[in-house]
């Protein structure tokens, strides 16, 4: 068995049915393989009650499906096979937008979701994603463990549709990547084509700062970096590792611009549908899978400039303050106060400080 099918039958991937009866004795050891782990199928284990599904946007090897799919063996092991979620990474399930909209109707009942993403539809969310508002991970864990996180959770629950379950998996703080010029300072974004998630966050911030943001889906960013439809992009660090956009830029700026972060999303009658206890177990391991994964990619992090630059990516760090200032001297802060609101926009100020 190749490992193309191994990965498929632990990440949901359609198979036929001859392939599924083939496959099934070696289950186990797919899993193993696809996620770097050993799995643990206990002995006597009933039949699933509960038969979900948990989609992210990320590439297989990023630390979140990593630690997702250990959350998911322990939960499918404590609870005794009563609840079986299956992984599907990578955009297997279709965009973030049609991932959203199958959460919500229930079609699939959890998933992933950047905070910048969420907020075009929980308005709230967004508000982390303003540029250059955190300087460092004590500013982002007090905002987004504390009160402000309790506030965007609340907002989502009152869509009716889906609950926010545990604290936000780390994506990191995005850089700018570049083919054509390194990224000192505001001037050098001046003109300067760069792929953005579609997020007004992201276009306002750059657009405010004198680029000229392209809004591209994630899994279009490579081929759009190849053939020159963009100059550059901005993502974390272990995004660009897992996506090989080294090979297709020659730049990195240490911008921190932007923290990156997801949500864990449930489809609100679906996670209704378990019992207290189940809910207990499934909310207990999902967060110390979220912790583990923060862990890690602090880790990542302060190795990934050396693996990068050993691929030919040239660094330079810069001073966040200068752009900070520069966005100061235009209506972007302003703005993004009116947007969001008197009491969010409190509750930012809180964990960062002055803004606006």
């Amino acid at each position: 068995m190749d490992k193309r099918s191994r990965d498929a039958v632990q990440t949901g991937d359609a198979v036929d049915t001859k392939r599924r009866t083939l496959l099934k004795a070696s289950v186990a050891s797919g899993f193993a393989a696809a996620t770097g782990f050993a799995a643990i199928w206990p002995q006597g284990a009933r039949a699933a009650e509960f038969n979900y599904k948990f989609a992210t946007a990320l590439d297989v090897a990023h630390p979140l499906n990593k630690r997702a799919a250990e959350a998911l063996a322990r939960i499918r092991e404590i609870t005794s096979g009563r609840v079986d979620i299956k992984l599907f990474p990578a955009n297997q399930l279709g965009s973030d937008a049609d991932t959203l909209s199958q959460t919500r109707s229930g079609a699939a009942e959890f998933m992933t979701l950047g905070h910048g993403n969420l907020g075009n539809y929980v308005k709230s969310s967004g508000i982390a994603s303003v540029g250059f508002a955190f300087t460092n991970y004590e500013q982002v864990w007090r905002a987004m463990d504390g009160a402000l996180g309790a506030k965007i959770r609340q907002d989502v629950a009152r869509t009716g549709r889906i609950v926010a379950i545990g604290g936000l998996w780390d994506n990191g703080f995005r850089q700018v990547t570049s083919s054509t010029r390194q990224v000192n300072g505001p001037a050098d974004l001046k003109g300067l084509k760069l792929r953005v998630p579609p997020n007004p966050a992201y276009t306002s911030l750059f657009s405010a700062l004198g680029a000229g943001p392209t809004p591209l889906n994630y899994n279009e960013l490579y081929s759009a970096l190849q053939t020159r439809v963009v100059d550059g992009q901005e993502n974390p660090l272990a995004l660009i590792n897992t996506g090989k956009f080294y090979e297709v830029q020659k730049f990195c700026s240490l911008t921190n611009h932007i923290w990156d972060g997801f949500w864990t999303l449930a489809n609100r009658d679906a996670w209704n549908r378990l019992p207290p206890d189940l809910q207990k177990i499934v909310g207990t391991e999902l967060e110390r899978s979220v912790r583990d994964q923060r862990t890690d990619i602090a880790a990542l992090s302060k190795s990934l400039q050396t693996d990068l630059s050993s691929k030919g990516l040239q660094f330079a760090s810069v001073d966040s303050g200068a752009f900070r200032s520069a966005l100061a001297k235009t209506s972007f802060y302003t703005e993004m106060k009116e947007k969001y609101g008197e009491d969010n926009w409190a509750l930012l100020e809180q964990a960062v400080g002055k803004l606006a």
